[in-house]
């Protein structure tokens, strides 16, 4: 049987409200489905199903307010039988370690769990949850009373103090070490004017892009910032989500995720971009697209911010800033002119990664901006 979990979608999310749901008992789901639609301080997000099967029992109606973790909803799984007792794990569960040896020393099956983690991996707090559920089976079942989602101050107060809650748990947290570089624009914007002039305006590319893209090619160089840091240790991920920060237009900020960066084109990465920000600001954003992101991307340059020092947004081990492109002075082959000069700066997590890893990082994404055709 499988268990349908209200997701963590932010570091310091406890509770969430469930707002509807968008299928009938016993509607038949597959991985990825949209199933519920949970609103928490920062906004309305649909939320994916993670595995196949047959909704069985709905155990929260809207309006309810839900503590993470909480099991929403029974699913009848369609998945091959249970391996037999001795049998070679076959690796479909997705779990950290530290989970692994706690389920095992507890009894509890990890297939029976959803997970909360990065890309529904299972941690240690869903098996401790699972371990009191077990304990305690009148109160797995048993609904909070609905409530009505009322955030003093409105959506945008209640925003600010997640994002406080989730920036004071960095801090706390995590040993940041800061370094920036200079960048020379000169080539990734004349590329890039005389590409815009080939296409008609709704095909043209925002320099954003080329950042994104550039960030992307330079962790394929640093995989070590493209991780998490879970259950004291780094977790580098193969998949480059890249989490990017958009302002919402009542204020506040999220940032959700752009899924397999590596691997779009520009077009596609300028597709995936618009319609991240159009939904982000619409409030259509998946859970995953909160919960996915590998690393985040925050750029100022817009509101005229020269360089930006971020806060890293935990489990991941780094953010990189950008501010707005100006022109310098520039020397270069003993000559002294005028460039546009982009000031990148990086915000890393010192228990993962070192300075000389971190600079690395830096000179593999300048050099990516001056090959802006490679992108």
């Amino acid at each position: 049987m499988g268990e349908f979990r209200m997701p963590s979608l932010g570091a310091d999310m406890k509770t969430g409200t469930l707002m509807a749901w968008r299928v009938k008992q016993g509607d038949r789901v597959r991985h990825g489905d949209i199933i519920a639609e949970v609103e928490t301080d920062k906004g309305l997000f649909e939320v994916e199903v993670f595995e196949d099967g047959m909704v069985e029992q709905f155990l929260f109606q809207p309006v309810a307010k839900v503590p993470v973790g909480t099991v929403l909803a029974t699913i009848r799984s369609e998945k091959p039988p249970a391996e037999a007792p001795g049998a070679a794990p076959s690796g479909r569960v997705k779990a950290s370690p530290a989970a692994r040896k706690l389920a095992a020393d507890l009894g509890i099956g990890l297939e029976t769990l959803q997970g909360t983690g990065p890309e529904g991996a299972i941690s240690r707090g869903d098996v401790e949850r699972a371990a009191a559920a077990k304990e305690k089976p009148a109160e797995k079942a048993a609904p909070l009373p609905p409530e009505p989602q009322v955030v003093a101050g409105g959506l945008q107060a209640g925003m600010r103090r997640a994002i406080a809650a989730a920036m004071s748990r960095s801090n706390r947290e995590i040993p940041h070490y800061y370094l920036e570089t200079d960048i020379d624009m000169s080539r990734s914007l004349k590329w890039l004017t005389a590409e815009n002039q080939k296409r008609s305006i709704k095909e043209r590319l925002l320099p954003a892009v080329l950042l994104i893209k550039a960030v992307a090619r330079a962790l394929g160089e640093v995989p070590e910032l493209n991780g998490y840091w879970i259950d004291d240790g780094l977790r580098i991920e193969e998949a480059m989500h890249i989490g990017f920060a958009i302002a919402l237009r009542q204020g506040g900020l999220l940032t959700p995720a752009i899924h397999h960066a590596d691997q779009k084109s520009l077009d596609e990465m300028m597709e995936a971009l618009r319609d991240l920000i159009t939904r982000t600001r619409s409030g259509r954003l998946r859970a995953s697209e909160m919960t996915d992101a590998t690393i985040t991307m925050t750029s100022l340059g817009d509101l005229g911010v020269g360089k930006v020092f971020g806060v890293i947004y935990p489990p991941q081990v780094a953010l990189v800033g950008f501010g707005r492109i100006a022109e310098r002075p520039w020397a270069e082959n003993g000559m002294l002119g005028v460039r546009p000069i982009l000031t990148a700066t990086l915000a890393a997590d010192h228990r993962a990664t070192d300075g000389s890893r971190g600079a690395r990082f830096l000179e593999a994404l300048d050099h990516a901006l001056q090959e802006p055709e490679k992108l």
